[in-house]
């Protein structure tokens, strides 16, 4: 156990499954109480029920309500006492190209994607006590364009850039920043359709929902600027980026071998269901 984290409080959107659930876990063992954001209060019920009420608390409520989300930090300094760390998780995709989306899917993307978590850490920084920490969890698709992940792609990339300008103003607070970018994680963020996913998206090695917020607690714990996982697909999203003609050379062997590992995924899911 961290003991650092004793006492502390936190506030994890996207809290009742995956990525935000293993990280809301992971406080909890390591002393914390914890805010769980997510839209379902069934779910976050069924969270709080398994983490324990004197540990986590259930704020159903949907980060695109921007209402709501101004509502949350005084309702959670009212049940807890106070906030001490936020970890912006929660996320959507409408998968496809530009013209395969509604402009409305579009901006879904970018509200929760990029809007809400710039409205809730500013919201939540006039709370922040000193020596806590704010992780926004972006994307390796925010380091390098994705075809057809164009508004994705955007969204993270915007996140990515939102951290890194705000991580030195708040620093000055005592305030750590810090994004952590995951490759393909297995969740249920995939939607059902997996044969809509890029292959693109599977030519990179797959985490666990766990194995994410274990980066995310180091950057919890450690504030680092930024923590990618996996790192090489890191490096080489870099590569990309500072070299496009490079992943156009390269595209084609990507999909071919995300396209195999995409179908090795689908039919280890439909074996285990």
């Amino acid at each position: 156990m961290d003991s650092s984290l004793a006492g502390k409080v936190a506030i994890v959107t996207g809290a009742s499954s995956g990525i935000g659930l293993s990280v809301a876990r992971k406080l909890c063992a390591a002393g914390a109480r914890v805010a769980l954001v997510a839209r379902t209060k069934a779910n976050l019920d069924a969270a709080v029920a398994s983490l324990g009420a004197d540990r986590a608390a259930a704020f159903p409520l949907d980060v695109g309500d921007f209402g709501g989300l101004a509502a949350l930090p005084a309702a959670v300094v009212e049940r807890f006492g106070g906030i001490d760390i936020l970890v912006n998780n929660a996320g959507l995709n409408h998968r496809g190209p530009l013209m395969g989306v509604t402009a409305e899917q579009a901006a879904e993307v970018i509200t929760v994607n990029l809007t809400a978590p710039v409205y809730l850490t500013r919201l939540c920084a006039d709370h922040i006590r000193s020596g806590g920490a704010i992780v926004n969890v972006a994307s390796i698709a925010g380091m390098v364009p994705v075809l057809h992940e164009g508004v994705y792609c955007a969204s993270k990339a915007g996140l990515r850039a939102f951290t890194r300008a705000i991580a030195e103003e708040l620093a000055e607070r005592g305030i750590r920043v810090s994004s952590m970018c995951p490759g393909p994680v297995d969740t249920g963020f995939f939607g059902d359709d997996l044969e809509a996913v890029s292959n693109l998206v599977f030519s990179q090695p797959m985490s666990s929902a766990d194995q994410i917020a274990d980066a995310v607690m180091e950057c919890i714990a450690r504030g680092a600027p930024e923590v990618v996982v996996p790192a090489l697909s890191g490096k080489l999203a870099t590569l990309g980026y500072v070299f496009p003609s490079l992943v156009r050379v390269l595209r084609p062997i990507l999909e071919k071998t995300g396209g195999a590992a995409k179908r090795k995924y689908i039919d280890s899911k439909r074996a285990r269901s």
